[in-house]
């Protein structure tokens, strides 16, 4: 069988080539965005300005609806109790007292749980979405925080305190709980999006060798949690095998066909809703708290609310691994790279496929004669890793930018200048164009406004007790676009559009931005434009994930317009200005369509919806699949300047300037976005500084779980952060952009540290960089 395997995914991966090659080679017209997106020329006044969210009325009214705010007929309140050992056997569970607790009406465990199918673990076919493909509230202990049994009562404070009462005993077994065993055990090359996370281009070793600059050091960052403010929580109800899910969700669709296939009822008869995550960052997918509430509901016959405490978030979701990285660079006289190995090691568990993969921001971000990229990846006992905001990029940057920084000041050269030497013409891995790349415009505007020229050299600049240091790191990460994008476009005769899509609200302005857009497409003005979303029951399957939401939408919206655009040609006839027009040839102005080479050829929607004696036309259209992303080298870039004093006396680090220049394609929402970049600038902070997971490695059991333990940056620990972009649009995305989400974090890390070098001349390749590190 091992045989047939082997022999079957070589053919795939010989198939796979072929494809990737003939896409690479296709000429530009018959890929997605070989004609520039009309809208980065045509607009019409909306598109780039800083609008107001349109849902922030509603937040600060408390009428935005969140997923645990839903009241339902009946409904009981869940709380769940963890494991306490690492990995084991249940050999039994005492809920005697929790079930005569005041309130109570359910207890559910291994013993009485409704049948479950494990979750499709995410990435393992198109719409699934679990975290992890274990059999859901088993006997059989797999991490240390595993739920174990499920209360309902009819208050909150009921549950909580029903739950405190179980009482569970186990027959343990040893658990690998260190990066030291799992590496002894064995390690395998990691995969990510199916790919092997492995390159290897000449002979670098020989390479480094030879160069006559060269540094070669260890870097390694530590677990992180998820925190978003608003809690993972669902509000669920069974009607027959119909199940209703109000979640908090980055993928309705995904939720929607995963829990489905969980209870053999299929994704049609699952109604999920996210109208608002509250935050996200890559944890709000499906975890054990959606089954378990939708178990406990068919169980009890009642809808159910499950929202998890924050304790709860630390036990059942995943966050980032640790990683061990090796950094070594080799370059010539004048700076040139000869050698770029990036290699080192992760963890995660059996379970799941979420290695972090901290070595793709380098695979495009240097030209190099000879490189070595590679992810190894051991094995604990211990929940599933998964997606945490710029998953690779985050932890990667810091040791690649902290390893340049390094060579820098070994070569006695100027960081930005070593930098810009070695811009890539092409992509370094696959040698493809870059769709737009303008980093060295987002270095020049940086340094000009942050001041780079009055940087000292290390130690050299003192204020009092003060040593003051500055810092810079390139940001970068990739523009993707998921297949599977759809909208439906609908116009009435009183000329309001509205667009419906199973897109997603995390906090990042999403309805406003595509409000902006969609009204410019139709030549609208925004109040006549309802954008609609996180509902599976209207069209596409987009995730709110790699900062790819925004091009999917826009490429979902596109074909729903071309097809608007033939129906209503179509309708408006020969006796209309707009008779003997393709769709292609027409756009939308003043509240109708105009022939796009002479706008005098108008008539406006309500016109042509009266004249058919029609009161609305409604089209729904498919997003092409996104060739694009393997025709052309698409990535966002920036630079990131840090200012940092450190006290000599404590050792205490004080941020004073953060900076952001920032090049990804065209801004759609000046106001949204630069909120994006500080959000993604303030994590990034809680990367360098503040933030670690406390794995207690006897037990397997993570120590922080709580906010007041887990350190995340606070209003004292942020500056003033200044952000800028070059505003470039890349003509081969839809609007000319390229998502904001995630970029922000990225380099941060490493712009922090080299501003501690530059300060203390004391280099630090362990994060986060706390007191006792620098003392």
């Amino acid at each position: 069988m091992s045989v047939l395997k082997d022999t079957y995914e070589m053919a795939k991966g010989t198939v796979q080539g072929v494809m990737q090659k003939a896409i690479a080679l296709a000429p530009d017209s018959w890929i997605p965005g070989g004609t520039p997106d009309p809208l980065i020329r045509e607009q019409h006044g909306h598109t780039g300005k800083p609008v107001s969210r349109i849902d922030g009325p509603l937040k600060v009214a408390g009428k935005a609806p969140f997923s645990a705010e839903f009241p339902l007929d009946g409904m009981l309140y869940a709380a769940v109790a963890f494991s306490t050992v690492a990995k084991g056997r249940i050999t039994s569970i005492d809920s005697a007292a929790a079930e005569t607790a005041p309130g109570v009406a359910l207890v559910m465990t291994h013993e009485n749980v409704p049948t479950m199918k494990p979750m499709p673990l995410f990435m393992t076919s198109e719409l699934a979405a679990g975290g992890n493909s274990l059999p859901i509230m088993d006997p059989v202990i797999h991490w240390n925080g595993q739920p174990v049994a499920v209360v309902l009562a009819a208050t909150q404070e009921q549950a909580d305190h029903a739950k405190s009462l179980i009482r569970v005993t186990y027959d343990t077994d040893a658990a690998v709980t260190t990066l030291e065993t799992a590496r002894a055990n064995g390690t395998d090359i990691a995969e990510f999006q199916g790919q092997p996370l492995r390159m290897i281009v000449g002979e670098p070793e020989d390479e480094l060798a030879r160069a006559p600059h060269k540094v070669d050091h260890v870097y390694r960052t530590p677990r992180h949690n998820h925190n978003a403010i608003e809690l993972h929580g669902c509000t669920v109800a069974w009607d027959g095998d119909r199940l209703r899910v109000h979640d908090a969700s980055q993928a309705v669709a995904h939720h929607a066909w995963t829990l489905g296939a969980i209870f053999d009822v299929g994704a049609e008869n699952v109604h999920v809703t996210s109208p608002l995550v509250g935050g996200g960052f890559g944890g709000k997918t499906l975890w054990y708290h959606q089954p378990l509430a939708a178990a406990a509901s068919r169980l009890a016959g009642v809808p159910v609310r499950l929202n998890l405490s924050r304790e709860g978030v630390y036990r059942t979701v995943g966050g980032r691994t640790l990683t061990e990285q090796r950094v070594a660079l080799g370059a010539d006289a004048d700076g040139s790279f000869t050698a770029l190995i990036h290699t080192g090691s992760t963890i995660m568990t059996r379970h799941n496929a979420m290695p972090e993969p901290f070595i793709t921001g380098s695979m495009s971000s240097y030209a190099s004669a000879t490189r070595h990229l590679e992810v190894r990846v051991g094995y604990m006992d211990m929940l599933a890793n998964t997606f945490m905001r710029a998953p690779g990029e985050a932890p990667g940057t810091f040791a690649l930018e902290s390893a340049i920084d390094e060579l820098a000041h070994a070569m006695g050269m100027d960081p930005i200048e070593l930098r810009m030497k070695n811009e890539p013409e092409r992509d370094p891995t696959t040698n493809l164009p870059f769709s737009q790349r303008d980093v060295e415009k987002a270095y020049r505007m940086g340094a000009e406004a942050f001041g780079w020229a009055a940087r000292q050299a290390p130690g050299a600049r003192r204020e009092g007790e003060w040593l003051i240091g500055m810092g810079v790191a390139t940001a970068t990460y990739p523009y993707y676009r998921m297949p599977g994008g759809a909208a439906r476009l609908t116009i009435a005769r009183d000329g309001r559009a509205r667009v419906e899509i199973a897109a997603h609200e995390m906090g990042m302005g999403t309805a406003t931005a595509q409000s902006q857009v969609i009204a410019d497409r139709l030549g609208l003005d925004m109040e006549q434009v309802d954008f609609a979303y996180g509902d599976t029951l209207f069209p596409g399957q987009v995730l709110a994930g790699g900062s790819q939401q925004t091009a999917s939408i826009g490429a979902s919206v596109i074909a729903a317009q071309k097809l608007l655009w033939a129906e209503l040609l179509k309708l408006a006839g020969n006796d209309s200005p707009l008779a003997g027009l393709s769709p292609d040839e027409v756009g939308g102005l003043r509240g109708g369509i105009a022939a796009l080479n002479d706008p005098a050829r108008w008539e406006s929607y309500a016109s042509i919806l009266a004249r058919a004696q029609r009161d609305k036309v409604s089209v729904e259209g498919q997003a092409p699949q996104p060739l694009e992303i393997q025709h052309w080298s698409m990535h966002s870039h920036g630079a990131i300047f840090v200012e940092i004093a450190v006290s000599s006396v404590t050792g205490e680090p004080r941020v004073r300037r953060l900076l952001g220049a920032f090049d990804c394609g065209k801004i759609l929402n000046t106001k949204t976005a630069a909120s994006q970049f500080r959000g993604g600038m303030i994590m990034g902070l809680g990367l360098a500084l503040t933030e670690e997971t406390m794995f207690d490695e006897r037990s397997g059991r993570i120590m922080n779980p709580s906010l007041s333990e887990y350190h995340l940056p606070v209003h004292l620990d942020v500056p003033e952060i200044e952000v800028m972009w070059t505003d470039i649009p890349d003509p081969h995305t839809p609007m000319g952009a390229r998502g904001v989400g995630e970029i922000g974090i990225t380099g941060v890390g490493a712009a922090v540290a080299n501003a501690i070098f530059n300060a203390t001349g004391k280099r630090i390749r362990d994060l986060p960089i706390t007191l006792d590190k620098l003392l």
